[in-house]
């Protein structure tokens, strides 16, 4: 455990418990790019760069989105210690490593609905396997729009059958892009497949199968070549784009507490959901699926989301690596 004196009023457990919980956010193979330091009067959530894929996320947005969705499940938490945070994001900029300061603001109990998004924390996993081809609810549909309007962020669905074949199209182009860099390949590899214990990136167990070589939207292997046959994935997911109100370090922040959000939403509907990270990662497939879109809101994360069957979890970094004291 680490000695502190209580930070905004809570014990060491509670902090604990608020602090696991937030390290419980997604972030590109699963590297967790975060870190936090706490005092008597603050918690403060810095970005990682060692933890920061040079290759796949040079501009460190991907990064900055994890930090963000990390930033969404501190918040819950601390709502459900009782405690109203009080979020300054991005404060310093002469220390852009330094995401948010989080203050106490009074006392505040979780809502009903954030009560639920609190408790899908730990359920919520990142699904590389086949989905079911039974349709998602239109009133799960609409919740999923709700939770990123809440965070400030849009939610595309993309239904029109013209667009669904062009951005297939697009993710197929961007994936081939990728694999055909020896370091993206390199850097895929160190970080996701592995059998042997760690407590970071994508292990074996949880990669997902092997992708066909005609995959329609399953594209990346997380296996190392060494998955098991790709028994077929769902013919029509739900494709789903969140998109901010403009580029920049402050959006992309935003734009992670608003993807935590409808991932946590999403969980408790009973679905799942994957990444299609190469149509934001390479920058020509990233512009061409703006343009699709309208033009006017820039892409940050697209989503395969539909029913899924329970998978394994990604392991997570024990709790003193994740924590600093500010004595």
């Amino acid at each position: 455990m680490i000695e502190t004196t209580a930070t905004l009023g809570l014990g060491e457990p509670a902090l604990h418990d608020v602090l696991r919980a937030a390290s419980r956010a997604p972030s590109l193979h699963n590297t967790q790019p975060w870190s936090f330091r706490v005092s008597e009067h603050a918690i403060e959530l810095w970005a990682d760069r060692t933890r920061q894929l040079r290759v796949a996320d040079p501009s460190g947005r991907e990064l900055r989105i994890a930090c963000g969705a990390a930033l969404l499940n501190l918040r819950l938490a601390l709502l459900g210690q009782g405690v109203k945070p009080l979020v300054s994001v991005l404060p310093d900029p002469t220390q852009p490593d330094l995401v948010a300061i989080v203050r106490r603001g009074g006392t505040r109990r979780a809502t009903p609905a954030q009560r639920r998004l609190l408790e899908a924390i730990p359920r919520r996993h990142t699904n590389r396997t086949p989905f079911t081809d039974g349709a998602i609810a239109s009133a799960a549909l609409h919740d999923l729009r709700r939770a990123a309007l809440d965070e400030g962020a849009w939610l595309h669905l993309v239904t029109d059958p013209a667009q669904r074949t062009e951005l297939s199209d697009l993710a197929r182009h961007a994936h081939e892009v990728q694999v055909s860099d020896p370091a993206f390949a390199a850097e895929l590899e160190r970080w996701t497949g592995h059998d042997e214990p760690r407590s970071d990136g994508v292990p074996a167990a949880s990669g997902g199968p092997l992708p066909r070589p005609n995959s329609v939207w399953v594209m990346r292997d997380f296996t190392r070549g060494n998955g098991r046959p790709d028994p077929g994935f769902e013919a029509d997911p739900i494709i789903a784009v969140l998109t901010a109100h403009s580029d920049g370090p402050h959006e992309e922040v935003r734009a992670g507490e608003a993807l935590e959000q409808v991932l946590l939403t999403a969980t408790t509907h009973g679905l799942s959901a994957s990444f299609l990270s190469q149509l934001v990662e390479v920058p020509d497939a990233r512009q061409s699926l703006r343009r699709m879109l309208g033009g006017f809101r820039p892409p940050l994360v697209v989503l395969r989301l539909g029913h899924g069957w329970p998978v394994p979890t990604t392991p997570r970094r024990p709790y003193p690596d994740l924590v600093h004291t500010v004595h």
